[in-house]
């Protein structure tokens, strides 16, 4: 068991060979980690930390790369990444892996994915835990062209809109597949009704930073789900919440709630 540097194995699914770790305690209860848009499994869930907490904890901790992301192929179409789409992928690893229903935790797009997987397979969902987005998931998070512009642009120094140019920095920095993740963002921002949100029954954390200015409310969105709960994250942006202890702590805590351990 490696909880700094996971192996990474692949798998083949709608034609993609996507990539993902299995780490952690082969007989805990297993977590499936959904990163979000321009990361990657290492860069959302190992980089910060959370392998390592879920790992000591007990945990049976899988990622996946998504498509068009990390070491996973990254198809150029963006009808491909549809958020339906993508949570077949998840439920896929799933199968993989003979696992018939796992923890699911997802930040930002992973969280959208997360959702669309609760709403398709909610047999396969035992918990869901959605960061980094709140009631964007029913009501949007803005405009997001200008991402998919300022990941085509030629350099970051032609980039003028603040949020494109965030995006394109991590995107550079995590020497990603910009083609792919210009398609990933076009296809990729299916809403949510809000009709459909109060249909999933699972237990429910959503963990937002206070500083985060593009999920929206935790508490809207927990409101409109029966076995919901909000988080704060306190003093984080989208980008810094993910790791923070605040977090880990809640959801730990969360996890024995929902299992009884």
């Amino acid at each position: 068991m490696n909880l700094n540097t996971p192996a990474f194995s692949s798998f083949t699914h709608d034609g993609l060979k996507l990539a993902f770790f299995d780490e952690g305690d082969p007989s805990g209860a297993p977590v499936l980690l959904i990163h979000g848009f321009a990361s990657s499994a290492n860069v959302n869930w190992v980089h910060p930390g959370w392998l390592k907490t879920l790992g000591e904890a007990g945990y049976r901790v899988i990622a996946i790369d998504n498509r068009g992301h990390g070491a996973s192929d990254k198809p150029r179409d963006a009808e491909a990444y549809r958020p339906w789409h993508m949570a077949s992928d998840a439920v896929a690893l799933l199968d993989h892996l003979k696992i018939p229903e796992a923890n699911i935790m997802g930040y930002s797009m992973g969280a959208r994915i997360s959702v669309f997987t609760a709403l398709a397979n909610p047999d396969r969902v035992r918990s869901l835990v959605l960061g980094g987005l709140g009631i964007g998931m029913t009501d949007g998070v803005g405009d997001w062209d200008p991402i998919a512009d300022a990941l085509l642009a030629p350099s970051l120094d032609d980039v003028i809109h603040d949020r494109g140019r965030m995006f394109r920095a991590f995107a550079d920095q995590t020497k990603s597949d910009r083609d792919a993740l210009a398609a990933c963002i076009k296809g990729s921002r299916d809403l949510v009704a809000r009709s459909d949100m109060a249909k999933i029954d699972a237990p429910t954390l959503i963990g937002v930073g206070t500083k985060d200015d593009i999920a929206g409310s935790a508490q809207e969105l927990a409101a409109l789900m029966p076995h919901a709960q909000a988080l704060d994250i306190p003093g984080r942006d989208h980008m810094l919440a993910v790791g923070d202890r605040v977090f880990k702590k809640a959801v730990l805590e969360f996890y024995v709630e929902v299992s009884g351990r």
